[in-house]
């Protein structure tokens, strides 16, 4: 997956801009966004503040390598049958 170039702290200054009453065009333009993007944005970050943007990049690192050691687990189970099975 490929990095954003923007911090979370960077969107949702962005998105707090755009709060504050400048149009979304204008924004999107000043930034070098594309609507979507910024509306993209919008529905990941919208209502945050710094530190719960932190709290869910931390808590989507852990879930991903919560998601590997299942899978790593649910492999060795499936050679462990296959291995019981060929006795």
């Amino acid at each position: 997956m490929r990095k954003s170039r923007f911090t979370e702290e960077q969107i949702i200054a962005i998105l707090a801009e755009q709060e504050r009453g400048v149009p979304t065009v204008d924004v999107c333009r000043k930034h070098g966004l594309s609507t979507a993007t910024f509306y993209k944005f919008k529905a990941k970050y919208g209502g945050m503040d710094v530190t719960d943007a932190r709290k869910l990049k931390l808590l989507e690192i852990e879930n991903g390598r919560l998601k590997r050691m299942l899978a790593d687990a649910m492999l060795d189970n499936t050679v462990l049958k296959d291995l019981l099975g060929k006795n």
